[in-house]
């Protein structure tokens, strides 16, 4: 590969000279399925007038640029790729990266377990399933034979009424709280075929949802805040002893991943404050004024997408140091007056006011934006009490007041530019996410864990024309392969 040529490793650095005069040093990130003999150059880090955050090298209270500048090297007749006068060599030294793809990673066991659960190229594992296009047509139920699946018998029955019991219900008291709450059943879908990892969705929820920036220390150290991961998976061939053969020739596929709400919740099992319980409409909430942060219910996930607030972190610039400093006085201890002393009074204006701003010591999570949800609620009973919507039921033999498909949307879902992301109410037969759930590709992820859990993903299929020639690059003499990767 292009870095045992370079005799390099990720996170060394070397220098690329384009042209004359032109140059510059940078770390390399080694990365599957690069092609062979192409360095990507990411443009806009670097800057150096950017403020506390992006890098102020000239300001009193300086702070080194984020990143390296990488204009220096673009020429105005290579814009975008510079094809001739390219000279790449080791510079020596080292800059250290930090990539959260590193974090909570599978243990190898041997390979084996590794491969049973992301699979090998071409086949489906536990956790990621995916099929060609002609082997879905050939078996659209695929993901129902990839694994095992145990008999999850229930020692209970589900605690929601049938929907028979929910008209009762109503019937007898449509005033009542209760009765607005029962007909909601919140659950998503996440089509893997549409996903491209572009990450849009994770910045959305963090702004939607007042998750604070930790910086690179802390997140080094797995304290990422973030609510919303993209999970990246290399695909190689394996030979007999699940070696992989090839590190260029790689499939990638992108799973996002966020908290599921299982309806059996292994972290509801094991807090001892009762500070994440179940809620009548199937979200699994967090009480954040009740959490004493044992964090065990963290331990407990098996999805691992509960994060906890090591620092005052909105109280604080994560640029500074080790992500430590204050920015403002330190609060007195009392919570009442906690947010007034400690933040700046321009900091409060970022945040989304209907959602609550953790503290030092409280575990967080995806809520499904219940924000959203409790707005869009809200309004819809305000609406029918008044008298302006239908008093009887709708088509679908549903209560009236209940939310209409695609009244709540949530942030995730919002940004998203492939419409990978699908949310709703599972109570109606006629809402979208409810039909996705249906599909033949639809599957739980650690569904033998029997947690229940109210996101499904859809299988990736890959539509791959096996017809075209392949053709060698010009110089290698080597017919019918084409090097899909390399190594920077």
């Amino acid at each position: 590969t292009d870095a045992d040529r370079l005799g390099v490793e990720s996170d060394d650095l070397i220098s690329i000279k384009v042209g004359q005069g032109h140059s510059i040093e940078i770390p390399v990130y080694i990365l599957w399925g690069q092609p062979q003999g192409v360095i990507t150059l990411p443009l806009g880090y670097g800057r150096t007038a950017a403020g506390p955050i992006g890098g102020d090298v000239d300001a009193a209270d300086a702070t080194d640029p984020v990143g390296f500048d990488t204009y220096k090297v673009r020429k105005s007749g290579q814009m975008f790729v510079a094809t001739g006068g390219v000279e790449v060599t080791k510079a020596g030294g080292s800059h250290e990266l930090v990539s959260t793809q590193e974090h909570q990673q599978m243990d190898w066991i041997g390979q084996k377990g590794y491969t049973a659960r992301a699979g090998t190229k071409g086949k489906s594992g536990s956790i990621i399933r995916e099929a060609t296009f002609a082997e879905y047509v050939a078996k659209p139920d695929f993901v129902d034979h990839v694994t095992h699946r145990l008999p999850l018998l229930q020692l209970w029955d589900t605690p929601y009424p049938s929907l028979e019991k929910q008209k009762e219900i109503a019937a007898k008291d449509p005033d009542a709280p209760r009765a607005f709450s029962i007909p909601h059943a919140w659950g998503m879908s996440i089509d893997m075929s549409a996903c491209v990892g572009c990450n849009a969705c994770v910045i959305a929820c963090q702004s939607e949802n007042n998750i604070p920036t930790v910086g690179k220390a802390m997140v080094k150290m797995n304290r990422e805040m973030h609510w919303i991961r993209l999970d990246r998976y290399f695909k190689a061939k394996m030979d007999e002893s699940r070696h992989v053969q090839d590190y260029e020739n790689v499939d990638v596929t992108y799973q996002v991943m966020m908290c599921v709400h299982c309806e059996n919740a292994p972290c509801e099992q094991v807090c001892p404050v009762a500070a994440t319980v179940h809620d009548t409409e199937g979200l699994n909430t967090m009480v954040y004024n009740r959490c004493i942060g044992t964090r065990y219910c963290s331990n407990n996930c098996p999805y691992k997408v509960r994060r906890f607030n090591y620092m005052d972190w909105h109280s604080r610039n994560s640029r500074k140091g080790a992500g430590l400093e204050l920015v403002a006085s330190a609060w007195a201890g009392i919570p009442d007056t906690q947010q007034q002393q400690s933040i700046e009074q321009v900091r409060r204006m970022v945040y989304n006011p209907e959602v609550t701003v953790r503290m030092r010591g409280v575990m967080e999570k995806c809520t499904y934006c219940t924000q959203r949800i409790k707005a869009a609620t809200i309004n819809k009973k305000n609406e029918w009490a008044k008298g302006n919507l239908p008093q009887g039921e709708k088509a679908n033999g549903q209560p009236g007041y209940t939310v209409d498909d695609f009244e709540v949307i949530t942030a995730c879902q919002q940004a998203c530019s492939t419409q990978a992301i699908t949310f709703g109410n599972l109570m109606d037969p006629t809402s979208a996410v409810r039909a996705l759930h249906k599909v033949p590709r639809a599957y739980t992820v650690l569904e033998d864990l029997n947690t229940r859990a109210r996101t499904k993903h859809l299988a990736k299929i890959r539509n791959q024309n096996e017809q075209l020639a392949e053709v060698s690059p010009a110089g290698t003499g080597e017919e019918g392969k084409v090097p899909h990767g390399g190594s920077i």
